[in-house]
């Protein structure tokens, strides 16, 4: 989906440029930081409360993720069947790729907030399959869903090249 197009985008980039959102958020990030390299993890993560947000939040979202991914990682192909995902790059660089039905397209994200093109942001609806794909060094965003955080479903394929084929569903929190 074309961010520019997406409304809610707008508003969810203004809510977290603003200072205290920025501050928050700049808190958080060294913290999932600490917690993914005392891992072996590709990834560590971390839930917001939405009363952070005050009453800025669209009530849309009904919930908030801080990602950071290790540097070089690569994710296999998930999706969420119940929640459309916003997602912002907040430090470093990485690449959402999303499958159209037929192929793989790779949508690079930058940190620039004075990013004109649109490059900061991805909005994936539903039962979009995507993986993440990092380079040199670790990537950290902000990612937005419509469900709550314990009703998020993450669905895999069992083989990660046959996303036709059977699948298996998890709560992201049981992770």
């Amino acid at each position: 989906m074309d961010t520019a197009k997406d409304s809610l985008v707008v508003r969810l980039d203004s809510l977290i440029q603003t200072a205290a959102v920025a501050a928050l958020l700049g808190d958080i990030v060294p913290r999932v930081r600490r917690r993914l390299e005392a891992s072996s993890g590709p990834m560590a993560w971390e839930v917001l409360p939405r009363v952070a947000f005050g009453r800025d939040l669209s009530e849309a979202i009904r919930s908030c993720w801080i990602f950071v991914i290790r540097a070089g990682a690569s994710t296999g192909p998930e999706r969420h069947p119940n929640s459309h995902q916003r997602s912002c790059s907040l430090i470093g660089t990485g690449a959402f790729e999303l499958h159209d039905g037929t192929a793989w397209r790779r949508h690079t994200l930058t940190s620039d907030a004075h990013d004109e093109g649109g490059r900061r942001w991805i909005s994936i609806p539903p039962s979009t399959w995507h993986r993440l794909r990092v380079g040199s060094g670790s990537w950290a965003m902000v990612s937005f869903h419509t469900v709550a955080a314990d009703d998020l479903i993450e669905e895999n394929p069992h083989d990660p090249d046959r996303l036709d084929g059977p699948t298996r569903q998890a709560r992201y929190s049981e992770r």
